[in-house]
């Protein structure tokens, strides 16, 4: 049995992702009370004709959701039964704006907790051994729902050889750091292409920028030495158990110089039968 366990914060998209793993095939159960996680699982395995990829979301909406999670997953722990948590997250503005979009009420607000701002802030604090134990995490914050559902088919898409995934991303520094990044790298001492009139409105997509970018010594001896630590890195994180690697390049604007080593990257680590996607985070930003 394939068992996912989708949680994170309320506002990030767990619906749509819910939504991705149905059209795959998992046998999707919403807002399920962290007691019952062990039971349903049990259940599931022993039944005849059971679901063989299963998908669980616990949330805030579970009132007992922060005293009752982190035990029950120990238990699927000592149980020995293997699952992977997916978490989804955002930046506390972008949560605030959807809520002020949906005019929906935060499930954390009651006669105490008045305030939504007050609600995120006590979610995310309660949240972080969860978020510190998930296998994936996927940051909505830039992401439109088209996107989140291709992040999620990236991800559980037959689990493709069981294997970890390297993700590569770009992003721009101007919009803030990727929150899921492992490793973070920053190419703004890389000359710019868009200073470049031919290149500015093109992007690292393009093979003349990549070419641009990639022609100095400089991007070359440095994306020699990176790959030397990633490769050194992978093997580490994968005997950890670590079933995401997010490696994130990041320049100004995030069309040019991320977007050309991250593309690089990729290609790198899949000519060595890596598992690998790539996103760029902000290349369509005008």
């Amino acid at each position: 049995m394939e068992l996912i366990i989708v949680t994170g914060m309320s506002g990030a998209g767990k619906s749509v992702a819910v939504n991705a793993l149905e059209d795959l095939g998992y046998y999707c159960v919403d807002n399920l009370p962290p007691k019952f996680l062990l039971p349903f699982a049990r259940l599931t395995l022993q039944t005849e004709g059971k679901e063989d990829r299963l998908a669980l979301v616990v949330d805030a909406r579970s009132k007992d959701l922060f005293t009752e999670f982190e035990r029950e997953i120990n238990m699927l722990d000592e149980q020995d039964i293997r699952y992977k948590l997916l978490f989804l997250d955002a930046s506390d503005e972008t949560l605030l704006n959807r809520y002020k979009e949906t005019r929906r009420k935060h499930p954390l607000m009651d006669h105490r907790i008045t305030s939504l701002e007050e609600a995120i802030d006590i979610e995310r604090k309660s949240f972080e051994g969860i978020r510190s134990r998930a296998d994936y995490i996927i940051d909505t914050t830039f992401l439109a729902t088209a996107k989140l559902k291709k992040e999620v088919n990236n991800l559980f898409a037959y689990e493709v050889n069981q294997t970890m995934q390297i993700k590569t991303v770009s992003f721009g520094y101007k919009y803030g750091i990727p929150n899921d990044a492992d490793l973070v790298f920053d190419l703004r001492y890389l000359p710019n292409p868009f200073y470049v009139p031919e290149l500015r409105n093109k992007t690292g997509e393009d093979d003349d920028v990549f070419e641009y970018v990639m022609a100095t010594e400089l991007a070359e001896t440095l994306f020699t030495k990176l790959m030397d630590l990633i490769e050194y890195l992978i093997p580490l994180y994968m005997e950890e158990g670590k079933s995401q690697l997010v490696v994130a390049y990041g320049c100004t604007g995030g069309k040019h110089r991320s977007v050309s080593f991250a593309r690089r990257t990729a290609q790198h680590l899949k000519n060595k039968n890596y598992n690998v996607v790539t996103q760029h985070r902000d290349i369509e930003r005008k």
